[in-house]
């Protein structure tokens, strides 16, 4: 990790810590959602998008939105604002880390079927950020 300078870091989306997974855990009998539902979750995630973006040709989902998208389409609320405000002191993440995990939280709460963008889909997104910290 530290060969990968914070600006290229920085251009990573989801970034998350894998922990060593043990022969128990592996064979305990968990529920876990099915594949074909995710699909069905994550179609109707992308439908969302597309729909969202129609009159934006250059742009198929979330991850390509400009500023201007930005702005019109990841409104937060007051506590979701707070959230990401302290996780930006907090953690000194960089204005594009800040763009990607709106991006992100739309993403999230699109998965979610949900119309806003929530507090929780924001605390997410920000955990996918983990390898920010401190970068920036």
């Amino acid at each position: 990790m530290s060969r990968i300078s914070g600006p290229l870091l920085d251009r990573i989306d989801i970034q998350i810590e894998m922990a060593t997974v043990s022969y128990r855990d592996l064979t305990l009998l968990r529920p876990v959602e099915e594949t074909g539902a995710v699909r069905v979750r994550v179609g109707q995630a992308w439908e969302r998008q597309r729909e969202r973006y129609r009159e934006h040709p250059r742009v198929l989902c979330n991850a390509e939105m400009d500023l201007s998208l930005l702005r019109e389409h990841c409104r937060l609320g007051r506590t979701s604002q707070g959230l990401l405000r302290m996780a930006m002191e907090r953690l000194r993440l960089s204005p594009r880390a800040y763009h990607r995990i709106l991006r992100l939280a739309r993403t999230i709460a699109d998965l979610g079927g949900a119309r806003e963008i929530a507090e929780e889909h924001v605390a997410e997104a920000v955990a996918y950020r983990v390898l920010d910290r401190g970068v920036g």
